[in-house]
C-alpha cells in the first residue's frame, strides 16, 4: 500500500532470517511464499527484510500486500462492514481473481498490472511490472495462506492480545467498539486457517514448527 508506513526492529530481522534459512534449501525458479498472522503481527515488516536479504544473495524479489486487493477501500470499509455485518469479514473481502492473474503473470514472466491503494487520497492506482526475471514472489496478508498456488506457506505466531497491543501503539486507525469487533471476527478467521500454514515463526522463542 502506497503511503503506509513500517517500522522495522530485530525481532523482524531475526523472523525474516529464519524464513531463509528454512527456504534456501528448496528454492527454485519462480518460488511463491505467503506470509500471514494476525493484525499488525509485522507481516509487511518481515516481507521487507525477507526480500533484502534475497536481494543480497542476487536473487530478484517481489513483494504483494493483500490489503491492495480489497474490493472495497480502507477509507470505505467500515461502513460497508457495519451495512453488511460482521460475518461478512473475512477472506472473501479479497479479488482473489486478480491475486490469481497476478501470480499466474509472476509464473509466466510477463508483465502484469497490480492494483495499488494510496492511503493519502483512497485511491487504487495501477502499477505496471514486469515478472519478467523475478525469481521469488512474497505475498503478505491475513489469509495469504489460502493461497494453494504457494510454494511455503508461513505464519506468523504472536497472540491476538498482542497484536492489539501493537495496534493500539501505531495508532493507525481508532480502536472503538466496531473496531474491536472487526478484530475479533479477524482474528477467528484467520485462526481458523493457521492449519493451512506449512512453518511458523514465534518471535518471542525464535523456534519454528513444520507440518510434514
Amino acid at each position: 500500500m502506497l503511503n503506509d508506513l513500517i517500522n522495522i526492529n530485530k525481532k523482524h530481522e531475526e523472523a525474516a532470517m529464519t524464513i531463509y534459512d528454512r527456504v534456501e534449501q528448496d528454492l527454485h525458479e519462480k518460488f511463491i511464499i505467503t506470509i500471514s498472522g494476525e493484525v499488525a503481527s509485522g507481516k509487511c515488516e518481515i516481507s521487507q527484510v525477507l526480500a533484502r536479504i534475497y536481494k543480497k544473495a542476487g536473487l530478484k524479489v517481489k513483494i504483494l500486500h493483500m490489503d491492495d486487493y480489497y474490493k472495497v477501500l480502507p477509507e470505505d470499509r467500515t461502513e460497508w462492514r457495519k451495512l453488511h455485518g460482521i460475518e461478512k469479514i473475512g477472506y472473501d473481502e479479497y479479488d482473489w481473481d486478480r491475486i490469481n492473474q497476478n501470480v499466474d503473470d509472476f509464473k509466466d514472466g510477463k508483465p502484469s498490472s497490480l492494483p495499488c491503494v494510496d492511503l493519502v487520497t483512497n485511491q487504487v492506482d495501477e502499477l505496471i511490472t514486469d515478472f519478467n526475471g523475478i525469481d521469488l514472489l512474497i505475498i503478505n496478508g491475513l489469509y495469504s495462506i489460502m493461497l494453494d498456488k504457494a510454494h511455503l506457506r508461513v505464519f506468523v505466531e504472536p497472540t491476538y492480545k498482542e497484536t492489539i497491543k501493537e495496534q493500539m501503539a501505531e495508532q493507525k486507525e481508532e480502536l472503538d467498539e466496531f473496531r474491536m469487533k472487526v478484530l475479533e471476527q479477524e482474528h477467528q478467521v484467520v485462526q481458523s486457517i493457521k492449519p493451512l500454514a506449512g512453518f511458523y515463526v514465534d518471535y518471542d522463542t525464535s523456534m519454528e514448527t513444520f507440518h510434514l
